[in-house]
């Protein structure tokens, strides 16, 4: 899939109670697919040792600590000042979105009013997120996708389930065949055939947190060609020789004129 935008001018507002060091590498590189992020902020109470860890990535990316006391047990302070800062930077700022790093539900809200602002949310979070959070984004990236790989052995056994998903278990996901035939239909011309970058933006509009990561693949073509349930055509732009736009049509339209 294929992200306009590049140039947009985005505000990063990590929740470091919510979120692992060890995502911050792929978060900044994917971050970049959207946009430039203009404005980089954590928040977390960095009195804590449970931030330790954090440290060494701040610096590397030049990201701003925000401290946040926690002034009562069970009462996550961090929240709130992410969201005043937040609301802040939607009117003090000219940014053209805002990417939300946590798997908390709290945010929930806050993404909802940044969109009804015109802006444009990316949330990120681990797989646990609610659906709440996950539907109140533009787009929802889930940052077990975002960890670069690691090649010590003690994690080879436990790494499988990253790896693709075969055309059995693609097909076996009804939800996934739904979503894909669905966003096809929905960009499909007269002959059943729909620009596979289309289809993608109309995945996203229907589940925010689509991802062809989700399934071991990196790219919207891999996966669609994988499942074994869409006829792929790659055909070359016109005035270009390099240049190749890729088509889908749903095999059971086959005989569609």
């Amino acid at each position: 899939m294929e992200e306009n935008g590049t140039h947009d001018k985005l505000a990063v507002l990590i929740d470091a109670d919510n979120a692992q060091p060890s995502i911050i590498e792929g978060l900044m590189d994917e971050i970049a697919i959207y946009g430039v992020a203009s404005v980089k902020r954590i928040y977390g109470d960095w009195t804590s040792p449970n931030l330790v860890s954090w440290k060494e990535s701040l610096l590397d990316h030049s990201i701003q600590p925000i401290q946040q006391f926690a002034y009562t047990t069970g009462k996550n302070a961090t929240d709130s000042s992410l969201i005043i800062d937040a609301m802040d930077l939607l009117y003090t700022e000219k940014l053209d979105g805002f990417c939300i790093v946590s798997s908390d539900s709290d945010f929930t809200r806050l993404s909802q009013r940044i969109r009804e602002a015109g802006l444009k949310v990316y949330g990120f979070g681990e797989k646990k997120t609610p659906v709440a959070f996950i539907s109140a984004c533009d787009k929802f990236i889930y940052t077990e996708n975002l960890r670069k790989e690691e090649t010590s052995i003690s994690e080879i056994s436990t790494s499988s389930k990253s790896e693709k998903w075969s055309t059995n278990e693609l097909k076996g996901d009804s939800k996934l065949v739904n979503h894909l035939r669905n966003a096809v239909e929905d960009s499909a011309d007269e002959d059943g055939w729909a620009f596979l970058a289309e289809v993608g933006g109309n995945l996203i509009k229907r589940s925010p947190d689509f991802d062809p990561r989700n399934y071991g693949y990196k790219k919207l073509g891999e996966l669609v060609e994988a499942t074994n349930l869409f006829d792929i055509d790659k055909r070359t732009h016109s005035g270009s020789g390099k240049s190749m736009l890729i088509y889908v049509r749903d095999k059971r339209n086959r005989g569609k004129k």
